[in-house]
């Protein structure tokens, strides 16, 4: 990449678009891919989303187009902002242009049939590019609204490291690097399950202490699936694992979030999620990660319990009233318990 080349962004949801306004801020251009003709439109002549993060006024160096092989071909950063399910159907057809390029998955979900992650989506449809992900609390309409954030991004390849962070660092974004690309990814796509129980919990007026057992188990539950998966249980308690967590669980502004606290004022499942107008990975995360913890044998309590919640009527009380009895012994359990003895 060099500084005259496009940065490429692919979606044109909330996040893709308050990270190409993050990109083109700190003076570059950016080509913003979108499937909509009249959502491009709208954004060439006035400068607005009119979908997403309507309110934010996008930069002049942003250029929204739905033409994806012109983008593919003038880029050779690409940040891919897709939702889960569309990824590999946008991507595939382009397999050939995709060779050599950077491709930066920002997506914190799972495929719900094969449990891939995005990262690894993108290395089957680009086997010959450079893959890394971007993970961290990083709520969109924050990022628009210039607050403070900071970022990981992960990826054996340092020159992909160095890209992403110098199209993205600037005085309110600061982007950290970490090689522990599977640790960072797992960590962003898991925490979107519990968000959606910390949203039920909420609307149900359940006190400040069990909110904050609900997170820490949270922690504990996804981590102990992630060391079985193979990842590094440190990466957890960085900016993607714990951080991303405490946001996406106690923040209205999280889409999963939002969702839970939905269904636990007595909305319908398929309500919730249209009320939204938005993807909410957590769902489909759900699935995939009940069915593949079973697999595994892995103790998952909460995720057992969420997906008896969503999908068979259980009641949500029941659920965190069984943490009371049902957990292990020690508090951090992949630490070993001889530790403890004596």
């Amino acid at each position: 990449m060099t500084s005259k080349q496009p940065v490429a962004v692919l979606g044109g949801g909330s996040f893709g678009t308050a990270l190409a306004n993050l990109v083109a801020a700190n003076g570059q251009q950016v080509l913003l891919w979108m499937r909509d003709p009249a959502q491009a439109e709208a954004i060439r002549t006035s400068g607005r989303n009119p979908r997403y993060l309507t309110d934010v006024d996008l930069r002049t160096g942003i250029t929204a187009t739905t033409d994806l092989n012109m983008v593919l071909r003038a880029s050779t950063l690409v940040f891919v902002a897709l939702p889960s399910v569309a990824l590999r159907a946008v991507l595939a057809p382009c397999s050939s242009m995709l060779s050599g390029k950077m491709l930066v998955s920002t997506t914190k979900g799972i495929e719900t049939d094969s449990f891939l992650l995005m990262s690894q989506i993108l290395e089957q449809v680009a086997p010959q590019a450079r893959i890394g992900v971007l993970s961290g609390p990083n709520l969109a309409r924050e990022i628009a609204d210039h607050a403070l954030t900071a970022t990981v991004v992960a990826s054996e390849h340092e020159a992909l490291c160095r890209a992403v962070q110098q199209v993205l660092h600037g005085e309110t974004f600061r982007v950290y690097a970490s090689r522990d690309r599977f640790g960072v990814e797992l960590g962003g796509a898991l925490k979107n399950v519990y968000a959606i129980m910390a949203g039920m919990a909420a609307a149900l007026g359940m006190g400040e202490n069990t909110k904050s057992m609900l997170i820490t188990r949270a922690l504990a539950e996804m981590t102990r699936f992630a060391v079985k998966m193979g990842a590094n249980p440190l990466t957890f308690l960085g900016l993607s694992g714990v951080g991303d967590l405490i946001v996406t669980c106690s923040s209205p502004k999280s889409r999963n979030y939002q969702v839970g606290y939905a269904l636990g004022q007595g909305v319908a499942l398929e309500q919730a999620v249209e009320q939204l107008g938005e993807v909410a990975e957590g769902v489909n995360t759900l699935r995939a990660l009940q069915h593949k913890a079973a697999d595994l044998d892995v103790y998952m309590p909460l995720v057992n319990g969420l997906y008896a919640v969503l999908f068979e009527n259980y009641p949500l009380q029941k659920v965190i009233g069984g943490l009371m009895s049902g957990e292990p012994k020690t508090d951090i359990d992949f630490i070993s318990p001889d530790l403890f003895a004596g």
